[in-house]
């Protein structure tokens, strides 16, 4: 549980754990490809650190060194049959991401999650899986996990439409596609995020990639090359708002992945007036990182439209945070993807916003926010994270506007993406 009695204030300097999508794609593109590859800044979640635990039950060698790994990669053909089944705990990306390699390997295997991944949609990767002639099976008439996966050498490539943008369904059928024969296209109406795709050209996979339109042929050898993994932009963009909405506050964010399909958020807070500077931009492993410094704003309302939600979909519950203290009406919409997270996201917001006194309306694909600048929270309120990371810390950073005092319940699942958030926020804030 977190507890806090403000209002607070935030000032100081922090570096963000790394960067969660990079960290997954770091670890299972470094075992499929020829060579040692050094992992820095690797993050030591809950979610990373299992897919980790399934990679090494399959074959792959690893040594852990303080903050980094290294992986020695044996190619795509370098796997063995596991003994267990692979369990993903709450890791959609993990279940997505590996079934793409399990069904280009040459034995059987069962990958299952917790209740919550258990019931989040797989047909999305099963269809074009075995499309491309993969035998992969799943509960629920073959929509949701556990998933059996009966896999082959040889999968064959296609041409696939995703219906609704997914980065992970998207690097699924990429990885996959490392172990086709014939090309691999996969088209979609908007741009999701494209780290699988940067860090397959990094490693010399012949890869053509604009955002929507991804080409991938299959046959080059993947070589290992040391990674550096960027501060998590997800992470960072809780520290930006508090930066942004608390009075008497300026942060300095090092190191940060500022990857355009990640890091959106930065121009929907620039259009509701957020006082942010980015600062010393650099190039590591083909993945864009700068150091972010965010203060104090007087925010403004501002609508969010369908297009731009596969950019911020992480982002939005911290997004909801800065609308509740932006002045006038904040719309999001085209959002439905939020109800199939670790938890109803638009329930969730819309929940324990109205808790603390925050006018909200909900609909089927997203939320209207009532804010204000001088709004806080006003009376006691004990709110519920639903066991969903980022709803955990969007409520924490809310509860610093409080003057009474506000607790965030079972805030345990937060090591899901940032392990010591808590420690980081406290000995920064002050009253």
């Amino acid at each position: 549980m977190l507890e806090f009695f403000g209002p607070y204030s935030i000032n100081g300097s922090i570096e963000v754990p790394g960067d969660k999508s990079i960290s997954h794609r770091s670890i299972i593109l470094s075992s499929i490809a020829k060579g040692k590859v050094e992992i820095d800044n690797f993050l030591f979640s809950e979610d990373c650190l299992n897919t980790l635990k399934i990679l090494k039950k399959i074959g792959t060698q690893c040594v852990v060194s303080g903050n980094s790994i290294l992986i020695q990669g044996n190619g795509i053909t370098g796997f063995n049959e596991p003994d267990d089944i692979l369990y993903v705990g709450n890791s959609g990306t993990s279940i997505r991401l590996l079934s793409g390699l399990l069904c280009g390997c040459s034995f059987m295997s069962v990958i299952s999650g917790d209740k919550s991944v258990n019931n989040r949609p797989m047909d999305r990767i099963i269809n074009p899986l075995r499309a491309m002639g993969a035998k992969i099976y799943g509960r629920y008439d073959n929509k949701k996990a556990p998933l059996v996966i009966f896999g082959k050498n040889k999968l064959r490539g296609i041409k696939h439409d995703i219906d609704v943008p997914s980065a992970q369904v998207k690097s699924c059928l990429a990885i996959a596609a490392l172990f086709a024969e014939g090309t691999t296209e996969i088209i979609q109406p908007e741009v999701s995020r494209d780290h699988t795709e940067r860090m397959l050209e990094y490693f010399g996979a012949d890869i053509k990639y604009d955002g929507k339109h991804t080409i991938i042929v299959p046959g080059k050898h993947l070589i290992g090359k040391d990674i550096f993994v960027p501060g998590d932009f997800s992470s960072a963009a809780f520290f930006i708002i508090a930066g942004l909405i608390l009075k008497k506050s300026k942060i300095l964010i090092k190191d940060v992945g500022i990857n355009q399909t990640r890091s959106y958020l930065l121009d929907v807070l620039k259009k509701m007036n957020a006082n942010i500077e980015i600062k010393n931009e650099r190039i590591k492993n083909n993945e864009k990182i700068a150091d972010i410094i965010s203060c104090s704003s007087k925010l403004k309302s501002v609508n969010v439209k369908k297009e731009a939600i596969p950019n911020i979909i992480d982002e939005i519950p911290i997004l909801c945070v800065a609308a509740a203290f932006a002045d006038g009406i904040t719309t999001i919409r085209g959002a439905k993807e939020l109800r199939l997270k670790e938890s109803d996201r638009i329930k969730s917001i819309s929940n324990e916003f109205k808790k603390a006194g925050i006018i909200v309306k909900e609909y089927s694909d997203g939320l209207e926010i009532h804010g204000s600048h001088d709004a806080e929270i006003k009376h006691p309120a004990r709110l519920k994270s639903y066991g969903d990371h980022r709803i955990a810390m969007s409520l924490a950073i809310m509860a610093l506007k409080g003057n009474r005092k506000v607790s965030i319940c079972n805030t345990k699942c937060v090591d899901t993406s940032f392990p010591g958030f808590e420690k980081k926020l406290l000995d920064l804030i002050k009253k």
